[in-house]
């Protein structure tokens, strides 16, 4: 495909782009943060306040590391040349930086950290620009769509990247979500994979005589009567199953995306309307307080054993242990309820087209996303690979997390991930989340009927959004 970084519509696309909220829900109907919208960034990553400019120090000789055993394909060590590296996990990026100059001493990295928001909103203004981004971004999932139109980004399908050798190593939802919805560009390399997951008080719900064996709820949680029967004991002694109150019908939103390659709404189907159905049951029966286990209520409430879980990328188990290291051992995870299989988040490298340093560039993504070494720092910071190969090497998947019971959380991650749908991801998703979400606060407010609820809000999207889809569409074309 013929590159047209000056494409016009893609540069207005770009710069109409909204950010997705960083929180789940509409503040005036909703706020359920453990939705996948940029919760890898408000519970996994060390962001500061100010842009922070380092050049990543050379390590001594005593700091080399060992050769790789997994990967093979990793570039030649002949590389040259400098990469600036815009990212918002800090202390991970520092620390990856430092090794991988120590397998590539002729590659010089200067690491650029900044907060999430800024990273993103200054990645969009420099590729509208045409000038000033640097050779690698971290992007986050919802984000990408910022950046979808104009070939701003360069396409890792083609050469001298040719990264499609990796598709069968990476799930197909985790491949998918970097392409362009037609499926015809890879605009991020697959890094991490954040399968959302349902951390609980173990030693409560054995207290309560509740399945508390990872395994054992999470199939009992399966069937919905089993599900809502266990959300009634809980709230009969005091209990909250989860934080937010509008969770599964999110989910499962966030399960499917919003338009399919096509560009028609995915939303409008019989599975989304019995998740609403069940909401509402667990509404009325009070399975939430509708705040965040952060806030100075919530973590009061966990504190006194009243909020037993959690729902959360499968990054959650640290945001828990910062915040509650006196309840190290009480904690387990297993898999979302009525089969909700749904990725929480998650973040990619890319290269803009602008970079005068792509060989470089390219060395330091391939080694970052292939190399095990790099994964053995990755893993420290509770970054799952999205590598099917990485993720089987024993030392991985042998991983006990002693802040969670010895539980090998690992094992259930790489196993959800695995049960994930395929979705696209556009510059319209906005729009559609707008009208969905305002029309499923209103619906759970006043018990209106699922099925007509979900059919509108398709209706309502297809038509509101009408000269959005048709202008993605013709950008996508050209």
């Amino acid at each position: 495909m013929k590159r047209k970084t000056n494409n016009l519509l893609g540069c207005l696309l770009l710069a109409v782009a909204l950010m997705l909220p960083a929180c789940s829900s509409a503040p005036a109907t909703s706020g359920n943060e453990s939705s996948s919208n940029n919760e890898k960034t408000t519970a996994s990553a060390n962001v500061g306040t100010t842009e922070a400019t380092t050049e990543t120090a050379e390590p001594a000789a005593s700091e080399a590391v060992a050769a790789d055993t997994a990967a093979t394909d990793l570039p030649s060590k002949d590389i040259t040349g400098e990469v600036t590296v815009w990212a918002f996990n800090e202390q991970v990026f520092e620390e990856i930086g430092k090794a991988f100059m120590a397998e590539y001493p002729g590659i010089k990295l200067k690491t650029v950290v900044m907060p999430f928001a800024d990273l993103h909103d200054k990645l969009q203004t420099t590729i509208a620009a045409g000038s000033g981004a640097p050779d690698v971004a971290e992007v986050e999932m919802y984000q990408l769509n910022r950046y979808m139109a104009g070939h701003v980004l360069e396409n890792l399908l083609e050469e001298p990247y040719n990264a499609g050798k990796y598709k069968d190593l990476v799930t197909p939802f985790n491949w998918e979500r970097w392409m362009t919805p037609d499926s015809s560009e890879l605009l991020g390399m697959p890094w991490d994979m954040t399968p959302g997951v349902y951390y609980y008080r173990a030693d409560i719900f054995e207290e309560l005589g509740l399945p508390s064996d990872p395994a054992e709820l999470g199939e009992y949680m399966q069937d919905e009567e089993n599900f809502l029967n266990l959300v009634q004991i809980l709230k009969a002694n005091g209990k909250y199953f989860m934080e937010w109150s509008d969770g599964p019908v999110v989910w499962a939103g966030d399960e499917v995306g919003y338009f399919d390659k096509d560009m028609n709404w995915t939303r409008n189907t019989d599975k989304m309307v019995n998740i609403l159905d069940i909401t509402k049951r667990g509404q009325q029966l009070g399975w939430a307080p509708h705040i965040g286990y952060g806030s100075d209520e919530g973590k009061q409430l966990v504190l006194k054993g009243d909020l037993v879980g959690v729902v959360s990328g499968s990054f959650g188990a640290r945001g828990l242990q910062e915040t509650f290291p006196e309840l190290a051992g009480k904690w387990k995870v297993t898999r979302l309820p009525v089969g909700i299989n749904v990725g929480m988040g998650g973040s990619s490298f890319v290269i803009p087209a602008q970079s005068k340093n792509k060989e470089a560039a390219w060395a330091y993504i391939q080694w970052s996303m292939r190399s095990e070494n790099a994964w053995k720092i990755w893993t420290k910071h509770s970054i799952q690979p999205g590598y099917k190969d990485i993720s089987s090497l024993d030392w991985y998947a042998s991983t006990k997390n002693e802040y969670l019971g010895g539980q090998e959380e690992f094992k259930l991650y790489e196993q959800l991930s695995n049960d994930i749908p395929v979705k696209h991801l556009t510059p319209v998703d906005n729009k559609g989340w707008e009208i969905f979400i305002a029309a499923i606060g209103d619906a759970l407010a006043k018990n209106t009927d699922s099925k007509t609820v979900i059919q509108k809000i398709g209706d309502d999207v297809m038509a509101q959004a009408s000269k959005e889809i048709a202008a993605f569409k013709k950008a996508m074309q050209e």
